[in-house]
């Protein structure tokens, strides 16, 4: 039997994968306001290329393709999703994931995130019915770990945690929040305390801010837990586009979010430099979320090849490290810049004169 995440993690750094919710909607398999995952079952041909993309590019974890789906998601606000049933997408999911990983060294991770359930004022008993209906599809299928990712709350991440936690597995517990805190304003540094006190083994930020965002988040995180005198492995996934301007509920209020956050997409180069600063800082579970691509993986593998033990991934046969494939390029301009100095030091033109750097949030307290 294989390591598992923990012994994995004990010995050196993993890559997570990318965000599948937005990339499968930009390739047109996910409706975006929803965001649910039935492609699981109605493409699951698209959801497998991916997989397989995001273990080329580095990813030692395949995450199943399972964000928002508790039953009570899949039919909110009369989403159709749901005529496919939460169990069904679940483990369909799970199939896929354990497919491709099957292809390399990957371990597959089950993922559940925050309820309307919860955001309506349900029970706490309420609330773990949803969980509970996940997780026992997970184990059903023999997921490797559990993954409770995007809450605003740290109540009802916790109360996530504490499902997971029964079935005997490692489980990961990442906040979509900013060091600021959750959206109860509990800080940043005491929702990890009570992420590890629910059981979490692996604790840390997803999604709704960018590295810069979400290593701060992070850190403070680290502060309290070593205050706390608790030891647990931290996680990174932020989002794949710069967003400094926002508020506390992340991207979603950026008046760009979702059609038009290209301008702020990420570069490899900016990969390089989050993957260094999220390792430097202790965090040895480095992944991504909405906006990162495959290449912005491989980025990430490439900036920690020696603490991977020289191990590139597969897609650097077609991508030499710093640009150093510009060599070959026609144009002598082109190819001095076949340097990490050139890349390390661009600042990037969006090409847009006339608009402006940063954007103003929308400003409300609804979270559900």
């Amino acid at each position: 039997m294989g390591k598992g995440i923990l012994e994995r993690l004990d010995e050196g750094v993993i890559i997570g994968d990318g965000g599948f919710v937005v990339a499968l909607e930009k390739r047109g398999y996910v409706q975006a306001g929803p965001w649910t995952p039935e492609a699981v079952i109605e493409h699951p041909e698209a959801v497998l290329e991916l997989h397989r993309e995001f273990l080329r590019a580095g990813s030692d974890v395949m995450q199943c393709f399972t964000f928002y789906a508790s039953e009570d998601k899949l039919t909110v606000r009369g989403n159709k999703a749901g005529r496919h049933g939460s169990t069904n997408i679940n483990e369909a999911a799970c199939l896929l994931a354990r497919e491709v990983a099957n292809e390399g060294d990957a371990l597959i991770a089950g993922g559940m995130s925050q309820t309307p359930t919860y955001a309506e004022g349900g029970s706490k008993e309420a609330v773990q019915e949803h969980f509970q209906k996940q997780a026992d599809a997970f184990t059903k299928c023999g997921v490797d770990f559990l993954i409770c990712e995007y809450f605003e709350h740290a109540e009802e991440a916790c109360w996530a945690v504490e499902i997971c936690k029964k079935t005997g597995l490692a489980v990961a517990a990442t906040l979509c929040i900013n060091k600021e805190g959750d959206v109860d304003g509990v800080p940043t540094s005491e929702c990890a305390v009570r992420l590890a006190n629910a059981g979490a083994d692996i604790i840390g930020i997803n999604c709704n801010f960018d590295p810069d965002t979400v290593l701060a988040g992070v850190r403070e995180m680290k502060r309290g837990l070593e205050e706390a005198g608790l030891k647990r492995h931290l996680i990174t996934q932020p989002l794949g586009y710069r967003t400094p301007d926002a508020n506390k509920h992340g991207f979603v209020d950026i008046p760009e979010f979702p059609f038009a956050m290209e301008p702020r997409t990420l570069t490899r180069w900016d990969c390089h430099r989050y993957a260094r600063e999220a390792y430097d800082l202790g965090v040895r579970y480095i992944g991504a979320c909405c906006g990162f691509e495959p290449y912005h993986v491989r980025a990430i593998a490439e900036e920690l090849v020696t603490e991977r033990g020289g191990k590139l991934p597969l897609a650097s046969e077609k991508h030499e490290m710093w640009g150093g494939g510009l060599k070959l390029h026609t144009k002598p301009w082109v190819r001095a810049r076949a340097s990490r100095e050139y890349w390390e030091n661009l600042r990037p033109a969006t090409g847009r004169p006339e608009c402006p750097a940063y954007s103003k949030p929308s400003s409300h307290d609804i979270t559900d």
